[in-house]
């Protein structure tokens, strides 16, 4: 049987609150392919929370010396994913931080971002922790990083709607 799976984005950013900014992104397509940056941060982007370093393991010397310019990702994204709809399982925080991300280059977004709960069945939301906790056990990804859990996303998502697809229950 063939699932579905859905383009999937995730972000880590500087911290959790209002002056948070996007720090890394992540997106895996339907057909498998990838997208990750880690992106530079703007010059008036200074808020800083050690308690999400701690979390997503990137200091911002880190993303000073390694990331890309806001531009550029913004640009990547947009040819990455042209037309496209992408789902974000954080809709309430991701959509705050790519609206942040092409804001401040100035570029309007070529694709559409929607929460994956607008593709969830009742009966998947029923058993999506439960199988989430499963794929990261079988696929053994470790990192708490935007590729790595937009991948966890997508293979929850397609092992939840094959469930349900086949009257199966997770172990």
């Amino acid at each position: 049987m063939q699932t579905i799976r859905p383009n999937v984005i995730d972000f880590e950013a500087s911290g959790f609150g209002f002056d948070s900014y996007p720090i890394e992104v992540g997106v895996v397509l339907g057909n498998g392919q990838k997208y990750c940056a880690l992106i530079k941060p703007a010059s008036d982007w200074t808020h800083w929370d050690a308690q999400a370093e701690r979390v997503h393991g990137l200091s911002r010397e880190i993303l000073i010396n390694c990331g890309k310019p806001v531009a550029l990702v913004a640009s990547e994204l947009n040819d990455f994913l042209a037309g496209k709809t992408v789902y974000s399982d954080g809709w309430v925080v991701d959509k705050p931080w790519l609206s942040r991300l092409f804001f401040r280059c100035g570029v309007q977004p070529g694709f559409y971002l929607s929460a994956l709960e607008m593709i969830l069945k009742e009966a998947q939301m029923d058993i999506w922790s439960q199988t989430k906790r499963q794929v990261m056990q079988d696929m053994a990804l470790l990192r708490h990083r935007a590729s790595t859990d937009a991948l966890i996303i997508q293979e929850t998502y397609a092992r939840t709607r094959q469930l349900i697809s086949g009257g199966l229950a997770p172990a």
